[in-house]
């Protein structure tokens, strides 16, 4: 019994060393993932604006930053973390910074105009519009809220929401996707440290327990009554 007790402690710390290795080699990665993902961010430059007061600010406003705040976790309920949005590291290098970034982007898209210059009056739907310049109000519209064949609407799509706003959007997208898998890589590390480091635990209590020698290993006290059922003088 002894001997197999200690034969189940070594396989047991043997699993234990390979799962804390693992999580050891896991948090390696994560670290490795984040030196990338901040060497990228700092080769962009992209920074967020505080005032003197650590507030987010856009174009100078703080109004204008609540309000991109307010669109990001209002209506695209993103869970944003305060302590990502950082005065003293003001790098766009974390998840909540990637889509406070996207959002920046969306809320002037959203709340912009273009000017759509028509070379000829245009008919349509039985409203003409006549030629040359027209300011045309996004109002919140996003891609697929547009009619493509207005003779506006269709101009005003495709230079609000451009290519380049597209491109950003996507890039943006990594990055969150990117820091947010590296949070949950840390995570997962630490859970395969600490599984490994507590199956040792349990892995050398079991070895430690079949070398005991017998004298160590006390008898385990009887029950009173079954005490005075085997006492012979009580009989």
């Amino acid at each position: 019994m002894k001997n197999r007790l200690r034969k189940l402690g070594i396989v047991m710390i043997a699993f234990g060393v390979i799962f804390a290795g693992s999580g050891i080699f896991a948090f390696t990665q994560v670290q490795a993932g984040n030196a990338s993902l901040e060497a990228f961010s700092t080769a962009q430059n992209v920074i967020l604006q505080y005032n003197d007061d650590g507030e987010l600010i856009d174009r100078g406003s703080t109004e204008t930053a609540a309000a991109i705040l307010s669109l990001l976790e209002d209506d695209w309920a993103y869970p944003v973390r305060a302590s990502e949005l950082d005065p003293a590291d003001p790098l766009v290098n974390t998840a909540t910074e990637y889509m406070y970034q996207m959002a920046v982007i969306g809320y002037h898209v959203l709340h912009g105009t273009q000017t759509v210059v028509l070379t000829e009056a245009v008919e349509y739907e039985g409203e003409t519009f006549a030629a040359g310049a027209h300011e045309f109000a996004i109002d919140g519209r996003y891609w697929t809220d547009f009619d493509r064949r207005h003779p506006l609407e269709g101009p005003a799509r495709s230079q609000a929401w451009s290519g380049t706003v597209h491109g950003l959007f996507g890039e943006l997208g990594v990055g969150t996707v990117t820091a947010s898998t590296l949070q949950l890589g840390l995570g997962v590390s630490a859970l395969l440290f600490g599984m490994g480091l507590t199956i040792m635990i349990l892995g050398t209590g079991l070895f430690w327990v079949g070398a005991a020698k017998e004298e160590d290993l006390l008898p385990l006290p009887l029950p009173a009554e079954e005490t005075r059922m085997q006492d012979p003088v009580s009989v």
